[in-house]
């Protein structure tokens, strides 16, 4: 009988790290637990909230940071492969920034130029998260390049359009010629990235600089990693498919797009429903609707049976309006195609196991179709947030080619 508690214990704890996934996916209990050390973060920052100390998203923010830290005591940070990278924080137009300068020498006077935005659902996330760390002291010293890293303003402290602004900010002053004669960067070689909502700030960094005509030096390319592009629409195939796979949860998605959009986290329900989006919304218009139509815009493979969901009428009667929800600046997949053909050429990744994975989909499409020349990459081993895990023990085989081809495909077109 004394068995009988740690078989149960055993059990639960199973229970609670088993996830189903789809087959072809790598390594398989190792996501599992990555998305077991997130759901716990989460979990237990819910409790401290229902227990009344203080926000969730604060704590999940925390534990994130601390698991961060911990990792970086546990495996050493890998930095010491890239010791010719100078790393300095300072500031750009009263934004944070954290800038990577390559070694002395290599190819040519001029170096390449690439400005970075992390991920973490305008929510969590850093320059100097350990995983995005890694990336741009590899990318600066592979590339040659002056890699400016955005540490923008984040939910609960702010919301949309604040973190879009400060890229944006950000973004202009790194295209200065001042900035690009003290860093010695080739204007006609300069990047914008992003992952997931890093790659939804880029995509619309990219949008606004392509049309400003006050800026004499624009973006040359922008590569887009599983980026988030539109929140009108979350029944589209991808999201129907992964809304139980880990780690970027639907529920999870549509909760950080209400955060960042200041909207009410009751409506998460009604959004999953798309009931935010239907036909009673006066404001969305058959052009704009067009415009994510995944029955015309995905590759036949990615339709499946899949229908569209476009509700009529919401039973339940007028839903709130979602703040922000059809500005172009928070989804860029909603621009029109006069701003989209004068985007940067694009490198946009995608992954099969993604809610995101119709977004960028989508926006390869529309932008080809503007005229603009896109080099799309699709994993199909491939889940959400593959692509930083490239250090053990958080690595992954497609990471790392992923990140490969990546690299790869900036040497050569940029």
């Amino acid at each position: 009988m004394r068995l009988f508690p740690v078989v149960l214990a055993a059990v639960a704890v199973a229970y609670y790290v088993y996830t189903p996934l789809p087959d072809n996916i790598e390594q398989p209990w190792k996501v599992m637990l990555l998305d077991t050390g997130f759901r716990t973060g989460m979990h237990l920052s819910s409790l401290k909230t229902w227990l009344g100390y203080g926000s969730h998203m604060e704590y999940v923010k925390y534990f994130m940071e601390a698991s961060n830290d911990l990792l970086i005591r546990l495996f050493g940070s890998e930095s010491s492969q890239w010791p010719g990278v100078k790393v300095s924080d300072i500031i750009f137009a009263g934004v944070p920034v954290r800038v990577y300068e390559p070694p002395a020498g290599g190819e040519g006077h001029l170096r390449r130029g690439i400005m970075f935005i992390h991920g973490g659902g305008w929510t969590i996330g850093s320059t100097k998260t350990a995983v995005y760390d890694m990336f741009c002291r590899m990318m600066s010293d592979e590339l040659n390049a002056v890699v400016v890293s955005v540490e923008y303003r984040m939910y609960p402290e702010v919301h949309f359009p604040v973190p879009y602004l400060d890229c944006l900010t950000a973004a202009k002053h790194f295209l200065s010629r001042e900035v690009l004669t003290r860093y010695a960067i080739d204007p006609e070689r300069i990047a914008v990235s992003g992952d997931s909502a890093g790659g939804n700030l880029a995509a619309a960094i990219a949008q606004e600089i392509s049309v400003d005509d006050t800026m004499s030096v624009k973006f040359s390319v922008q590569t887009l990693i599983y980026p988030a592009l539109q929140a009108l629409d979350f029944k589209t195939p991808s999201y129907m498919q992964n809304e139980f796979v880990p780690p970027l949860y639907l529920s999870y998605l549509v909760q950080f797009w209400l955060q960042y959009l200041a909207g009410d986290i009751s409506l998460l329900s009604q959004c999953l429903a798309n009931n935010h989006s239907s036909l009673q919304h006066s404001k969305i218009t058959p052009e704009l609707r067009a415009r994510l139509d995944w029955t015309v815009l995905l590759p036949p493979k990615y339709k499946k049976n899949y229908k569209r969901v476009i509700v009529e009428k919401v039973s339940q009667g007028a839903v709130k309006e979602v703040p922000g929800l059809l500005d172009v600046r928070a989804s860029p997949l909603l621009a029109g195609p006069e701003v989209l053909a004068k985007c940067p050429r694009a490198y946009i990744v995608t992954c099969e196991h993604d809610v995101l994975r119709d977004d960028g989909l989508m926006y390869t499409r529309r932008l080809q179709d503007a005229g603009v020349k896109v080099t799309s990459i699709h994993y199909e081993d491939g889940f959400h947030g593959f692509f930083s895990l490239i250090s053990w023990p958080l690595e992954f085989d497609v990471s790392k080619r992923a990140v490969r081809a990546y690299l790869d495909w900036l040497k050569n077109n940029l």
